[in-house]
């Protein structure tokens, strides 16, 4: 669940349609590096010229250096420019332990500790499916009944992801990979023109806040979290990122606080900031 970048490798055209220089594209490499935390490699050069040539013809423009004033100057643009080299790939109950934990382990561990109001940070949520999987989760496992409130945080950098989130509309095709005890009590299934369709039930929805944010911007959380998850976004940065997300995923954390991350991932050596539970699942010392 996050921001993965295209595998797809294809060779340059021989007669390139746009302009994309050596300069041009070190400028792409420093860009998403600093704005994104992603790298791209040399080999991902003809990734994105497809990618690029999308937005030059859509602005019908010939050269990246035209393009590249835009993005310095306008903001939104920006937004677009990053948006089209990443996609983002994700389903319902991914990687299901760190749901089973909570269920099994988390609600009564913040039962006995006297907790009242939960939060959950969903930090790369892409299309939504994970926010929702965990509001599905705890609705069935009558978590909604225990506390005073549960607020689930989700957040993405892709403004495109975060729209289809916002709506909570999918099709059937995802019904695969929802565990059947989930499907009455948190979805339905759409009729006339959403035929073919499920949706995330209204009043688990509103449980939910998307909104915009880039992982390596300052955040503006007024409250810690008890839950932080941010799985399968992590791999595509440097480890010098990687550690300095770490360490303010910990100070963003609620004391006893659980951190989510995914299977490909893995916690910097060096800190220890974290007890480690298995199945990439981290609470914070």
């Amino acid at each position: 669940m996050g921001r993965v970048l295209v595998q797809t490798e294809s060779r340059m055209p021989d007669k390139p349609e746009f302009e994309l220089t050596d300069q041009d594209f070190k400028f792409i490499q420093w860009f998403m590096h600093k704005h994104a935390g992603i790298y791209f490699s040399d080999r991902k050069r003809t990734l994105v010229y497809g990618r690029i040539s999308r937005q030059l013809r859509r602005l019908r423009l010939k050269r990246f250096a035209e393009y590249r004033t835009l993005i310095e100057q306008d903001s939104e643009e920006r937004i677009c420019f990053i948006n089209c080299l990443t996609t983002n790939k994700t389903q319902f109950f991914r990687e299901y332990h760190h749901f089973d934990f909570m269920e099994k382990v988390l609600i009564s561990e913040w039962a006995q500790q006297g907790k009242r109001n939960i939060r959950i940070w969903s930090a790369g949520c892409s299309t939504g499916e994970e926010p929702y999987s965990f509001i599905a989760s705890l609705h069935t496992a009558n978590a909604l009944e225990q506390f005073d409130s549960i607020e689930i945080t989700a957040t993405d950098l892709d403004t495109r992801v975060l729209e289809v989130a916002e709506q909570g509309i999918y099709d059937e095709e995802a019904l695969k990979a929802i565990p059947i005890k989930y499907l009455k009590p948190c979805f339905v299934k759409g009729i006339g023109r959403h035929s073919g369709k499920i949706k995330v039930r209204l009043g688990l929805q509103k449980m939910i806040q998307f909104q915009r944010l880039n992982l390596l911007e300052n955040w503006s959380f007024e409250q810690r979290f008890d839950v932080i998850s941010c799985r399968n976004v992590m791999i595509y940065f440097d480890k010098k990122t990687q550690q300095e997300l770490i360490t303010r995923f910990h100070q963003q954390l609620s004391p006893n606080g659980v951190l989510f991350i995914g299977h490909s991932e893995s916690m910097p050596a060096d800190f220890d900031g974290f007890h480690h539970l298995g199945h990439t699942i981290y609470v914070k010392k």
